[in-house]
């Protein structure tokens, strides 16, 4: 090997370490700011959600999520850098990511269903609702379940997408609600006396409220005689005292006042043989 050719050699040599040590100082640069900026960005998506209030433990694994997600995509875009083909990578992380998509499809919809709930605030924490036929005061709305304590003390937890796809029944907006009671009478009853001294009665009640007045109509007749409606109304935090107190308002006020007790009654016909 002459001179010329150990020269040649010698400058593709300087001429390819220069090329590789650039491109490898490049991708320790792209990688150290590249994990400053995933940093910043996984801190962001962070305070974001610690202002909404979210559990602990989702912050813990939406920042995981992001933090992996955005750690592939550098690795991806390095690789490219050093002209790497990434089609197959890519490819595979597409599929992927639609195998996670069909089997968390689930929770994507409770996740939707309840920032559909956060934005258009049907209810909140402490309202009383029935909602997919539970009935109880709601403790908690999360990302994906609504929490509500039922009026037996036992915490129920329903999925936000079955939540947002039901009815839905919130008590607490309104500033009154109606305690519906029936009273039955005798036959023999005066049923005018009796409607206007449970009107009368009721309306003494603690927690009764004065406006809308205490309701009390004939609904329906049975065997035994007719039977009386009676709908007091009161503040949502008073249905059940009401409620009790009203039932009991029934039976002392018509006891005291000497009404029939309503009592089936049937007429029996003997007809005797000549």
């Amino acid at each position: 090997m002459n001179k010329e050719d150990l020269s040649r050699w010698q400058d593709l040599i300087m001429t390819t370490a220069t090329d590789v040590g650039i491109k490898v100082l490049a991708a320790v640069a792209f990688w150290v700011i590249g994990r400053w900026l995933i940093g910043v960005a996984v801190g962001m998506v962070r305070a974001s959600l610690e202002r909404q209030k979210v559990d602990p433990t989702v912050l813990r694994y939406v920042g995981s999520i992001v933090t992996v997600t955005l750690n592939i995509l550098l690795v991806i875009g390095i690789l490219g850098y050093f002209g790497i083909q990434t089609t197959t990578f890519a490819a595979l992380i597409a599929a992927a990511g639609v195998a996670i998509g069909m089997a968390w499809s689930g929770l994507l919809a409770h996740f939707a269903a309840g920032a559909f709930l956060v934005v258009l605030r049907p209810m909140k924490v402490g309202d009383f609702v029935t909602v997919a036929g539970v009935t109880g005061t709601i403790t908690e709305l999360g990302l994906f379940t609504t929490v509500i304590n039922t009026p037996d003390n036992v915490q129920t937890i329903i999925g936000n997408n079955k939540v947002f796809s039901d009815t839905i029944q919130n008590y607490t907006t309104n500033p009154f609600r109606r305690v519906d009671l029936k009273c039955q009478l005798s036959g023999a009853a005066d049923h005018q006396a009796a409607m206007a001294l449970l009107r009368e009665k009721i309306a003494t009640i603690p927690n009764v409220l004065a406006e809308p007045k205490v309701d009390v109509e004939i609904l329906d007749f049975t065997l035994v005689g007719p039977v009386l409606a009676v709908r007091p109304y009161c503040h949502n935090d008073n249905y059940w005292q009401v409620y009790f107190d009203t039932n009991r308002m029934i039976r002392e006020a018509l006891g005291e006042a000497g009404f029939p007790a309503p009592m089936p009654a049937q007429s029996v016909i003997v007809t005797q043989a000549a």
